[in-house]
């Protein structure tokens, strides 16, 4: 079987860290590590439904995205108010998995905001991001719950996301930098802990690939996260 750059198997993922409460302040935290990419995320309980939501009694769940200036090899400049665009797509990727699991009316007229920054980006930061933003999110509803602020629990299921992709013609799982930036094929696949689809982010960054191409890529990442849902089912006990 091929060996990658790293040493590993085609379908092995990068050694997993993830750590609940990260941070202290935060209503929820988590720091998840996926071999050389770290990414803190914290989910921050404001009072406020989003503008389009008031008086309907939903909530809001979104997040910001950001990388720390030396996250890479190079200097990246601090992100100011108006972020990338890089970012604002990101970010609204992640905003959009986590409310695929979530029951917006269950949270009343409030908004949680999870804020994710990358302190050390090799590739998948966006998956890494929302496969931790989740355990952040769960932590933050269950101080929720816990203070009798909701009265019923708001999430319906867990939520996580892996890149895979096509290196020197080969489907392979949970690419590092130097792989992705050389894939022939680049995806990003997020889903549910029951397995269910929320997003597939795929791109032919040169020429194309065929129906057996994505089947292969498809599972290789409903593999890395069911791995991946297991390791937050672990951390994240049922309330």
């Amino acid at each position: 079987m091929m060996r990658r750059v790293d040493g590993r198997r085609v379908d092995q993922l990068r050694p997993v860290k993830l750590r609940r409460g990260a941070a202290r302040y935060a209503e929820g935290s988590a720091l998840i590590e996926m071999g050389g990419t770290r990414v803190l995320c914290t989910a921050s309980v404001e009072p406020r439904t989003a503008q389009h939501l008031k008086d309907t009694g939903k909530g809001w769940v979104t997040a910001e995205y950001g990388m720390l200036p030396r996250a890479t090899h190079t200097r990246t400049p601090r992100a100011r108010a108006a972020s990338g665009g890089r970012s604002q797509e990101i970010q609204r990727l992640i905003g959009r998995s986590l409310r695929a699991i979530t029951d917006l009316e269950a949270l009343g007229e409030r908004t949680i905001i999870l804020d994710c920054d990358v302190m050390q980006a090799d590739g998948g930061t966006r998956t890494a991001a929302i496969t931790g933003a989740y355990v952040a999110l769960h932590d933050a509803c269950r101080r929720l719950l816990r203070s009798r602020e909701i009265t019923r629990w708001p999430l319906r299921d867990s939520v996580a996301a892996v890149s895979v992709g096509l290196v020197d013609g080969r489907p392979c799982l949970d690419l590092c930098y130097e792989e992705d930036s050389k894939a022939g094929v680049d995806m990003n696949v997020v889903m549910t802990g029951a397995g269910r689809f929320v997003e597939l982010q795929g791109t032919a960054e040169r020429g194309d690939f065929t129906d057996r191409q994505l089947a292969a890529l498809i599972g290789l990442a409903k593999q890395g996260i069911r791995e991946l849902s297991r390791i937050q089912k672990r951390l994240c006990p049922v309330v």
